[in-house]
């Protein structure tokens, strides 16, 4: 099977040295020592001109919680927009309620404005008491294109066995893309666990 490595990014130069030394697909990003949060349009535009492979942008626009408010909402609305004007692959994000259940309503709003760019809904399902059960809620709809995920734990090799699982409810049409703890020094031992296609790192490509 074909392998997917996303890796994960904040700079125009390791955006390039990604591409350049075999990554499928750039998550661009600001800030990943906070996890990852909305990249500045600048970022963006930069990546765009001078990569050929799809780019997916996090949007994301605080550290430390999923919990989205009306503003922060306005403002992923916006951010949203801006990629779908100048192209980007897709768009990477993911809301959760205060008892930490996945927030549907505002997924489901999201990811109607993000179309026709692919959503992702990334580890913030991880969060949730069973992403098991929150990729049963998240498939049921079919304009999300995939999720981000470690199964629950901060390292994709200490969850293989939910991996797997989540892996069985899903098509080929539909992107697990596992993530958490993944580089190009384990990714062939977790593959060989789990059979996975789409992977994602900050270190999953050597350079």
């Amino acid at each position: 099977m074909l392998i997917i490595k996303e890796a994960c990014v904040d700079t125009l130069r390791d955006a390039i040295e990604a591409e350049k030394n075999g990554a499928d697909r750039i998550e661009l990003c600001s800030r990943l020592d906070l996890e990852g949060l909305t990249p500045e349009k600048k970022l963006i535009d930069n990546v765009m001109n001078n990569l050929k492979i799809p780019v997916r942008v996090m949007i994301r626009n605080m550290h430390g919680t999923f919990i989205y408010k009306k503003n922060d909402l306005k403002m992923m609305v916006e951010q949203i927009e801006y990629c779908k004007s100048i192209g980007v692959d897709g768009v990477v994000f993911g809301c959760l309620k205060e008892n930490h259940h996945l927030d549907m309503n505002k997924i489901n709003f999201l990811t109607k404005i993000s179309k026709p760019l692919k959503v992702i809904i990334h580890k913030a399902i991880d969060e949730t008491p069973n992403p098991l059960e929150s990729l049963k809620i998240i498939l049921k709809n079919k304009k999300i294109n995939g999720i981000l995920s470690s199964g629950g734990k901060k390292k994709a090799l200490s969850s293989v066995k939910t991996l797997k699982k989540m892996l069985d409810l899903v098509n080929s049409e539909f992107e697990l893309i596992c993530a958490g703890g993944i580089t190009y020094n384990n990714l062939l031992e977790l593959h060989s666990k789990i059979n996975g296609k789409y992977y994602h790192g900050k270190k999953i490509i050597n350079f």
